[in-house]
């Protein structure tokens, strides 16, 4: 029975812990904070209840498959998990809107088509088919798949097959989600629709590649999901079936050191003096704090660089008076009044808060969140640059309030009270500089948005969560767990599911 050490109670090292414990390993998790989950913590004040992390999941199969292979009870027989449906209404920078529903093409292009005029449904439409083809050549290397060895191929390929536009002398075709919002989508509001999907990730659209066109595919094929009282209830079950496994969990154990002799990790040295032998050590913390714990000791040698440099997000969290209306969307999207200065505070050489940011509101139908049926619970939440706090965030806070009651009159009228997370306790959660938080994996651009792989160059450690691959989002950090238990029980000829 090997004995296996994990740093951080994050999503993705539960996974791991898991699967370990039942391949029969002896697994213990330090985490330095008092609780688990990571990014998924949540806030309860008078009677209301507020997630401060991701407000949906997606792609639930990959939480499914952990349930199934780890014990008898399923993922629905340990939480209440519903489809959010419509997934989102959008409303956009010349006052259209649009309501999107769940998981329907037909429905997607029928609405688009209302709301934006004729052809603009097909255009979208023909999109998601183009992204389903960039899905089926990507999906296994990036994200079922340890990460190749030879990882410059997946850094030079590009899978998104961009439709030719002949203009003048010239043919071009789209490199990036900003060229084909301008090539082949051809409308500002579609534009708009598809930036957000990467704004929402933390990337600039400006920039990201082509095959970026897997995070709405990902959305609109699979459907997005709901807990009832709130995504934090599946860290909850997470948390609780590795207790049933036998997994250890010791809380507010600050980890300082990973022992290494000869090139193999021998155990983990603690802020208080005590020591923890292991045979494997497998990491959720972010590069920078895994480096510390090194000493200098090389972990990559020639791999995939951390990715530097992304954004955090700011959560208004808002206890109303007066209930939740019928017929409210669970999730709405304001879009930027000004989405190329939006981009360029978010991502140019001096980052700062937007003026006019892109906002997303979120109003669970959940009675579990409010105290009764006269209050509603929302959540708007926002990209920022890391590291913003003080009197940056509480200004800005007050311009997001601004653009949702564009998507919602009358709501500082109803405002009892709220509070703001910020950066910062992005930060405190996860161990990210300055809040930081991971975008997935994607290939091209030069590698810039892979991961590090999950196996290191020193024998016995093992990276999870989503600073390595497959990256960043609920469903990558469960991907992570799977690939590291792979990697740990079946070795280095471990090639992902089948």
């Amino acid at each position: 029975m090997a004995r296996t050490a994990v740093i951080g109670a994050g999503m993705g090292a539960m996974a791991a812990a898991a699967r370990l414990a039942v391949a029969g390993h002896r697994v213990t998790v330090y985490e330095r904070t008092e609780t688990y989950g990571g990014a998924l913590r949540g806030v309860e004040r008078d009677g209301f209840r507020f997630d401060t992390g991701p407000a949906v999941l997606p792609l639930p199969a990959v939480y499914r498959d952990l349930f199934v292979k780890t014990g008898k009870r399923q993922l629905e027989d340990c939480v209440d998990l519903v489809q959010v449906d419509p997934a989102a209404r959008h409303v956009f920078a010349d006052g259209t809107e649009v309501t999107l529903p769940n998981a329907s093409r037909a429905g997607v292009v029928a609405a688009l088509d209302e709301a934006l005029g004729a052809g603009a449904g097909q255009r979208w439409g023909d999109f998601l088919v183009r992204a389903r083809e960039t899905w089926d050549r990507c999906r296994r290397p990036l994200l079922e798949e340890p990460l190749w060895p030879n990882w410059q191929v997946l850094a030079e390929r590009e899978p998104y097959p961009a439709v030719p536009r002949k203009r003048l002398l010239r043919t071009r075709r789209a490199g990036t989600l900003a060229e084909i919002g301008a090539l082949e989508l051809r409308d500002p509001r579609l534009a708009a629709l598809l930036d957000s999907h990467a704004l929402t990730c933390g990337l600039d659209p400006r920039t990201a590649p082509a095959g970026a066109a897997v995070l709405p595919y990902m959305e609109h094929a699979f459907g997005l999901w709901y807990v009832r009282g709130g995504l934090r209830e599946l860290a909850r079950a997470v948390y609780e079936r590795c207790l049933e496994r036998r997994v250890e969990f010791v809380l507010g154990a600050e980890v300082t050191r990973i022992a290494a002799a000869d090139g193999t990790v021998t155990g983990l040295e603690f802020a208080d003096g005590t020591v923890a032998d292991a045979e494997f050590v497998v990491a959720g913390v972010p590069p920078q704090t895994l480096d510390g714990l090194l000493g200098g000791l090389p972990v990559r040698e020639g791999g995939v660089p951390p990715q530097r440099g992304l954004p955090s997000r700011l959560t208004v969290l808002m206890a109303l008076r007066g209930g939740r209306p019928e017929g409210t969307v669970h999730r709405t999207v304001v879009h930027s009044a000004d989405r190329a200065a939006e981009l360029e505070a978010l991502f140019g050489p001096e980052p700062h808060t937007p003026a006019q940011p892109t906002v997303t509101v979120t109003r669970p139908d959940d009675p579990a969140l409010v105290p009764d049926t006269e209050h509603e619970a929302v959540t708007l939440t926002a990209t920022v640059p890391a590291g913003t706090a003080g009197g940056d965030a509480e200004a800005h806070a007050e311009r997001m309030i601004t653009v949702a009651e564009r998507a919602v009159p009358g709501l500082r009228d109803r405002l009892l009270w709220h509070e703001i997370r910020t950066p910062q306790d992005v930060a405190e959660a996860t161990g990210a500089p300055g809040g930081a938080v991971p975008a997935p994996t994607l290939p091209a651009v030069d590698g810039r948005l892979l991961h590090p792989a999950n196996s290191t160059a020193v024998e016995g450690l093992f990276t999870v969560g989503g600073w390595s691959h497959p990256g960043g989002g609920l469903p990558h950090a469960g991907m992570s767990g799977a690939l590291v238990a792979g990697l740990i029980v079946e070795g280095p000829e471990f090639r992902g599911s089948q």
